[in-house]
C-alpha cells in the first residue's frame, strides 16, 4: 500500500493529538501527586503545630541539607502545605478538584478566597477553562464568581431551557460585563478600539468561552 500526503497528514495529526493527550494527562498526574504529597505533609505539620513556628524552620533547613537539588520545602512553601490541609480536610474534594491544578494556583485560592464553595467554582473553572494562575488571579479580582451566580440565581434558565442553550443564556445576560479599557473621558471609537485591542486577552477572558481574536479591522464576507 502507497502512502499518499492525505494519509500522511492524518497519521500525523492523529499522532499530535495522542503526543497531546499524553501531555495533559502526564501533567495531570503530576499535579496530583504533587498535591497529594503537599497534603500529606501539611497533614503531619498540622498534628504538631503546638511545636511551633521553628520547628518548620528546622524542618525546612533539615530537608534541603538532605535533598539539595529539590526545590519547594521552603518555610513558607511547607507553611502552605499546613495550610492547605487544614483548609481541605476531605482527601476526596483533594483528589477530585485542587489536586487537579498546579500547586501555584492552590497557593493563590488559599491567599485569595476565603468561602470554600468560592474556592471550589475557581478551582473547577480554572480546569476546565485552562486558565494559569495569572488569568486565574485575574477573573477573581474581577469578582467573576460574584457575578456568575447572581446571573445563575436570577434567572429561570437553568429550569426552563435545556444545556447548552441554558448555559448561553445566563453568559448573554452575565451582570455586569467588566470592560475597564484605559482610555479617557471623550475618546473616539478609534481610541476605544485600540484600548481593548491592547488588553485583548483580558477583555476575550471577560466574554467567556467562545471567542477568538482573529485580526484587528479584519474583513467578513456576508
Amino acid at each position: 500500500m502507497l502512502m499518499n500526503d492525505l494519509d500522511y497528514l492524518t497519521v500525523l495529526k492523529e499522532i499530535k493529538a495522542e503526543i497531546q493527550t499524553a501531555r495533559l494527562q502526564a501533567r495531570a498526574a503530576v499535579n496530583l501527586a504533587g498535591s497529594l504529597h503537599y497534603w500529606r505533609i501539611g497533614r503531619m505539620l498540622n498534628e504538631r503545630s503546638e511545636w511551633g513556628n521553628r520547628f518548620i524552620e528546622n524542618l525546612s533547613r533539615d530537608i534541603r541539607l538532605e535533598y539539595p537539588s529539590l526545590l519547594g520545602y521552603s518555610r513558607r512553601n511547607l507553611l502552605y502545605m499546613a495550610k492547605f490541609a487544614a483548609t481541605y480536610l476531605d482527601l476526596e474534594i483533594v483528589q477530585r478538584v485542587v489536586a487537579q491544578l498546579p500547586w501555584g494556583h492552590n497557593t493563590a485560592l488559599l491567599d485569595r478566597v476565603k468561602d470554600p464553595a468560592e474556592r471550589e467554582w475557581y478551582a473547577i473553572a480554572a480546569q476546565e477553562n485552562g486558565w494559569s494562575r495569572d488569568i486565574m488571579v485575574l477573573q477573581i479580582k474581577s469578582r467573576l464568581y460574584q457575578r456568575q451566580v447572581i446571573a445563575n440565581k436570577t434567572t429561570n434558565f437553568a429550569a426552563r431551557l435545556p444545556p447548552p442553550q441554558s448555559d448561553l443564556a445566563v453568559r448573554m445576560l452575565k451582570d455586569p460585563y467588566i470592560f475597564d479599557i484605559d482610555v479617557e473621558e471623550g475618546a473616539t471609537e478609534r481610541d476605544i478600539e485600540r484600548g481593548m485591542v491592547s488588553d485583548i486577552t483580558r477583555l476575550l477572558l471577560e466574554l467567556g468561552t467562545g471567542f477568538a481574536f482573529v485580526g484587528e479591522q479584519y474583513h467578513i464576507e456576508v
